[in-house]
């Protein structure tokens, strides 16, 4: 990361500092108010996420979507101007190197990724492009990446930019106008089917825009949220993240995200393995929720037990609930320990035993 790079991110954590955000020392942001009022604004209203998580290449070049449809997992050579879509990249084992979206803005396209998995990503990329017209590029923070999310999400929208953006359908983007502040509002399927919206913009923009909606948000259930919420919020939905489910020991099939490999389209990197897991049905885990009648503070990842002590799963996310006075996380599970509610075990530091009850997604509480 360049010293000019450094400024801009540490001005963006000044800016959201003053709006209340709480930054701990890896540089994420904890909380803005507190967790329980950031996910009740998740769950019932709308919420804005300042997406640090993420990171955002630019690809230019006149083969660049055929060489992204030839390594990626989903459909990409047709993708129209102003339409995205989201993809795998994957090993030649069909395991995951990572979970992005692809934006098409016609001269240039954006690849958005988790920021965990960035390095990965740019050298597997750089590393197929030999003949192509395909130039990726990093934009460290030029842009400003905002998500709003909630079941309030698609009224507030038009609230903050007119009729125009909630009418239109999904996995498409728009260039926006409002109070003089340009920038482009992407309509997103959520994993679970659910709508949400993404606000790319430049950086000063970005923390106008940010002050423009905390100080018109209205009526609504809104509050801007941090790190902490939103990682029980997305592990009561079962969303995987990055590192903790999306990395190369796990494969989309086991994700439960095959949705988002097209078997239609041809070859890609991984396809003999994901094919023939998908033909001959041998899916040996499956992403499943924990619950935990206790706080519990463990090193990830940890691994279940079936009552005779055979190796059932291993657990990769945790959050304490406090309304419910329980653990909440995800794991990846065997496949004959699956059925809902199925009790499995897991051994703490000092031999002591830790019941686990396995649930589907999403928890129901």
């Amino acid at each position: 990361m360049t010293e000019a790079t450094e400024n801009i991110e540490l001005k963006t954590f000044e800016f959201l500092k003053e709006l209340g955000a709480d930054i701990n020392g890896t540089q994420s942001i904890k909380n803005f108010t507190s967790v329980g009022e950031e996910l009740n604004s998740l769950f019932n209203g709308v919420a804005l996420r300042y997406l640090s998580s993420k990171s955002i290449f630019e690809l230019k070049g006149k083969d660049t979507l055929d060489f992204l449809n030839r390594i990626a997992t989903n459909s990409l050579k047709n993708l129209q101007k102003g339409q995205l879509q989201r993809t795998f990249f994957t090993t030649e084992k069909g395991r995951i190197i990572d979970l992005t979206t692809v934006v098409n803005f016609e001269d240039y396209n954006l690849l958005i990724c988790n920021k965990e998995n960035k390095d990965k990503i740019y050298s597997w990329i750089s590393r197929y492009i030999i003949a192509d017209d395909v130039i990726i590029n990093d934009t460290q923070n030029k842009y400003s990446l905002l998500e709003l999310i909630g079941p309030q999400a698609n009224s507030f929208i038009t609230l903050l930019t007119g009729n125009g953006i909630s009418e239109m359908e999904g996995n498409q983007l728009k260039v926006v106008d409002t109070e003089g502040m340009m920038f482009f509002v992407l309509k997103l399927f959520e994993l679970n089917g659910e709508i949400k919206y993404w606000l790319v913009s430049d950086q000063e923009t970005g923390k106008k825009l940010v002050k423009y909606i905390v100080e018109n948000k209205g009526p609504y259930n809104f509050n801007l949220v941090g790190e902490d919420a939103y990682n029980l919020y997305r592990i009561e939905k079962g969303y995987p993240s990055a590192p903790e489910e999306l990395n190369d020991k796990y494969n989309p099939h086991e994700l439960g995200l095959i949705n988002l490999v097209d078997f239609n389209k041809g070859c890609y990197i991984g396809q003999e393995i994901i094919a023939r897991l998908d033909a001959d049905q041998k899916v040996q885990r499956h992403l499943k929720s924990v619950v935990i009648d206790s706080e519990i503070n463990v090193e990830l990842p940890l691994l279940l037990y079936d009552k005779d002590n055979n190796e059932a799963g291993e657990i990769t996310s945790l959050s304490y609930c406090e309304n419910n006075k329980k653990t909440f996380g995800l794991a990846f599970v065997k496949k004959a320990y699956v059925e809902n509610e199925t009790q499995l075990s897991a051994k703490l530091n000092g031999g002591q035993s830790l019941n686990v009850l396995i649930t589907n997604l999403p928890i129901k509480k």
